[in-house]
């Protein structure tokens, strides 16, 4: 999500929606190539201050079962850690440096897929960040834990 040359484009790319089912929430189109082509995913600060982000699932993001492909659900919660861990990257260059993940369930086609996360500890150079996928259409049934590391690689210029 932000490891690119033209980070600060990344950034500014920030957008709200102003109609449809997604009005309020937050999306970056043309910010990231790869997250265009899977996406769209949205985000929001929600009701309680956390960080959310969501979207719904298509045939496009289905595997040869017709459930949800699991490259999907981790391209999902990479673009969701950079958004937990916002306000600990402010200003900073970061790529993901690690990533784990368990796959505990899925969502089929029309289902809303959703993230909530927390930064567990921002330092110097590293920020360490877990979050829960679920699927808000089976009430809220989890989908896939995650934890992950941001690298801060630099200050964006």
């Amino acid at each position: 999500m932000d490891g690119g040359e033209n980070i600060d484009n990344y950034a500014s790319k920030l957008q709200v929606v102003t109609e449809g089912e997604w009005a309020g929430w937050h999306w970056y189109p043309g910010g990231d190539p790869f997250e265009d082509l899977a996406g769209p995913f949205y985000c929001r600060v929600d009701e309680q201050g956390r960080r959310v982000c969501a979207f719904k699932a298509e045939t496009k993001h289905m595997n040869g079962g017709k459930f949800m492909h699991g490259g999907c659900v981790m391209t999902f919660a990479d673009f969701c850690l950079f958004w937990i861990a916002r306000e600990a990257i402010e200003g900073v260059r970061c790529v993901t440096a690690t990533f784990n993940g368990e796959f505990v369930g899925s969502a089929g086609v029309g289902d809303r897929v959703e993230c909530v996360g927390e930064v567990v500890k921002a330092g110097r150079s590293m920020v360490f960040v877990r979050g829960l996928i679920v699927n808000a259409s089976d009430g809220g049934a989890p989908m896939m834990s995650f934890s992950s590391v941001l690298k801060k690689t630099g200050r964006r210029t």
